[in-house]
């Protein structure tokens, strides 16, 4: 089981932070939520899970904008490795680079987790959805891939 203390609830304020893009721009979350946004929160670029989950929202991305959200994704690794993982992937998203995990524990999507039977400090794979610049729905241990269906569901109600 993993667990953070600061899981966010539903209208609470989206919390303040500025980080960098995939372009090495800054971003700050006043000016990124003036659109509403589904920021997902996912451990490291490039393996299989957070490969497949960034191609899952790809793939539903239209659906998403259509809807009038935009996806952004959330991790520890670094701007060059984001930007590799945009390319390689041909992601049409925003991907913000958090190597300190500081905006990933603002989120509650950073905590205690177990794997393998070891516990340790690390990301917890987690979905919020902003709206109006606050929570909407926090979605915390998501699987990697199937909670694309939930999260339409959720932005359409």
């Amino acid at each position: 089981m993993s667990t953070s203390a600061n899981e966010l609830k539903p209208g609470q304020p989206a919390p303040v932070f500025t980080a960098p893009n995939q372009d090495d721009e800054l971003v700050r979350s006043t000016e990124l939520f003036a659109k509403n946004t589904v920021l997902y929160f996912f451990p490291s670029a490039g393996t299989p899970g957070c490969t497949k989950e960034a191609a899952d929202f790809q793939d539903h991305l239209e659906e998403f904008t259509s809807r009038g959200y935009q996806v952004v994704g959330i991790s520890p690794d670094s701007v060059r490795k984001l930007k590799a993982f945009e390319d390689d992937h041909e992601l049409e998203f925003t991907l913000l680079s958090d190597p300190e995990a500081a905006v990933h524990r603002l989120y509650g999507a950073h905590g205690e987790k177990t794997i393998f039977g070891r516990l340790y400090n690390g990301v917890l794979r987690s979905t919020v959805v902003i709206e109006d610049g606050k929570i909407k729905e926090a979605l915390y241990n998501v699987r990697a891939t199937g909670h694309i269906p939930n999260l339409l569901r959720i932005i359409s109600q």
